[in-house]
This record gives structure tokens, C-alpha cells and sequence, in this order.
């Protein structure tokens, strides 16, 4: 295997040191810095180098995430370019993506996936007072320390202003970006989203993390494209493998899923917190760190 030209290298003061994940534009590395230490640096993948809607949706995220400055926000240090390398400096965040998490641990109890919708929630609430769209809301752009219960959002690679007029958008009309099973059902058609599309995809991936699944079983693309867009999504207690959450909270998880936006949440603080509440009021299941919060 070909050694990565990258790694040894120092772009803008940053001193690439070894990759750490990678996606369909980007790479990441873990990076050191003479003053911020150990930093995320997101590096454009070389072959888009060229390609200007690439570079400004890349240099987008940058300039939204740097616009959200929360607790449960990756934090955004700079960005530019340094002979031909588009860069973007993030905060190290310790722990592993979501989808990992759960990959290992399986269904959560409510109380801890209340925790975690709490914080994501917040950090959404900021990023829509400061006038930003998510879009992309998944586990897999979702960092989470076990150890520290705490969760952090990334990732305003498809982010909007929700000023911004339809026709400077980045994605053309009847182009779907995103990924199928956290997507709303509005996003589908290109139209202008707003929070609700946000509000949608957390209420994903709570239901996720209850039952170990999403909330449609498309076996393919094109499946679930057609479910998400004329189906009802499968009631939580259906999906949740012999659990029995109370009416209340399948209340709560599926008025977040509802196929048109007027009839969700309107606001994700709206969410979050009839969730939690439910949540924290559920008899104890069986589920990972079970009990967790009612240590003493």
C-alpha cells in the first residue's frame, strides 16, 4: 500500500501525523500544532482540488461550523489553503462516532438516550438561532465519549442559511444530498428545508437508539426513497425487539416522524424536551449502561 504524501507533512502549522477516518470528499487526520496541540484536520480529497463546487461546499461547513460555538459542537480553529491542500482545523474530540457506539452497545435505556438527545438538541438550537439548517443529522457525525456521556455534532457539510434564497443553494433541484434513513421526507425533493428537517432526523435517531433500528426497512435505495415519501414509519413499540415503552414516548418519537413538517415538532427544543421528559419517566429497561444515571 502506497504511503498517504500527506502524513509528515505541514499544512498551515498543522503537522499531519496519521489518518483517522475518511469520506467521499475528505480525509481526516490527527494533527498537532505548536499551540492548539492535538487538533481533527479535514483535508479536501486531491482530486476535487479543482472541482469549485466541491471547494465551496467545503469551505461552507467551515464557515458554519465556526458560526456555532456550543459545548456539544466540534469546534471549528481555521480553515484556508496552503499550496493546493483546502484545510479545515476541528477540535479533537475524544471518543468514537455514534454509529460505532451503538453498533456495540445495542439498544440504550431511555435515560441515556435522553442524555444524548438533550445534548444534541442544544447544539442544534444553537445552530438554528445562528441561522443554520443541519441537513445531515446522523450518528455517523455525531462524536460520543462514553466515559464522559457527552455527545458532540459535526459535520455542516450540507448545512444552509436559512436565509439564504433557494436559487444560491448548492444543491440543484431534485438532487438529493444526504443519507436516506436520518433524511426528511421534504429533503427528498430539494425543496427549502427548515428546522423541522432537524427536528426529523434527531427524532431517527432516538427511535435508533431505543430499538436498534430506523424507522423504515427499505432493503434498498430506491425501497426506501418510496417509504419515506408515501408511508407512515413503523410505530416504536412495533420495532422494539419485545420492550414495551409507554404510550407517551412512542407519542413523542413518532409526532417527531411525521411525514409532513407542520404536523412535527415545531422547534427541536420542543422535542427534546417532551422527549427527555418521557424519557426519564419510563420504568427501567433492560438496555446498555442500564441504571447508569441512578448511581449514587
Amino acid at each position: 500500500m502506497a504511503k498517504d504524501p500527506l502524513i509528515g507533512r505541514t499544512v498551515a502549522g498543522y503537522t499531519l501525523i496519521r489518518a483517522v477516518g475518511e469520506g467521499g470528499t475528505a480525509e481526516v487526520y490527527q494533527a498537532q500544532h505548536p499551540e492548539r496541540g492535538t487538533v481533527a484536520l479535514k483535508v479536501l480529497r486531491p482530486r476535487l482540488a479543482g472541482d469549485p463546487v466541491a471547494i465551496k461546499r467545503f469551505l461552507r461547513e467551515a464557515e458554519f461550523g465556526a458560526r456555532v460555538v456550543h459545548p456539544n459542537v466540534v469546534r471549528t480553529y481555521d480553515f484556508g489553503e496552503e499550496d493546493g491542500v483546502q484545510y479545515l482545523a476541528l477540535e479533537w474530540a475524544p471518543g468514537e462516532p455514534l454509529e460505532t457506539f451503538l453498533t456495540r452497545s445495542g439498544n440504550l435505556t431511555p435515560p441515556v438516550a435522553a442524555n444524548i438527545v438533550q445534548q444534541l438538541g442544544n447544539a442544534l438550537e444553537q445552530a438554528h438561532r445562528a441561522g443554520i439548517i443541519h441537513r445531515d443529522l446522523k450518528p455517523a457525525n455525531i462524536m460520543y465519549d462514553p466515559a464522559e456521556q457527552k455527545a458532540r455534532l459535526l459535520d455542516f457539510g450540507i448545512a444552509r442559511d436559512a436565509e439564504l434564497p433557494a436559487e444560491e443553494r448548492l444543491t440543484r433541484a431534485g438532487f438529493f444530498v444526504g443519507t436516506l434513513q436520518y433524511v426528511s421526507p421534504e429533503s427528498l425533493s430539494g425543496e427549502l428545508v427548515g428546522e423541522q428537517a432537524d427536528v426529523y432526523s434527531l427524532a431517527v435517531i432516538a427511535y435508533q437508539m431505543l430499538t436498534e433500528v430506523t424507522p423504515f426497512p427499505g432493503k434498498n435505495p430506491r425501497e426506501l426513497f418510496q417509504q419515506l415519501l408515501t408511508q407512515d414509519p413503523i410505530p416504536l413499540n412495533q420495532a422494539a425487539k419485545g420492550l414495551k415503552f409507554s404510550t407517551k414516548l412512542e407519542d413523542v418519537v413518532m409526532k417527531g416522524l411525521a411525514r409532513e413538517p407542520g404536523k412535527r415538532w415545531k422547534k427541536v427544543i420542543d422535542f427534546t424536551g417532551a422527549f427527555c421528559d418521557a424519557a426519564n419517566a419510563e420504568p427501567e429497561k433492560k438496555g446498555f449502561l442500564s441504571g447508569l444515571f441512578n448511581r449514587s
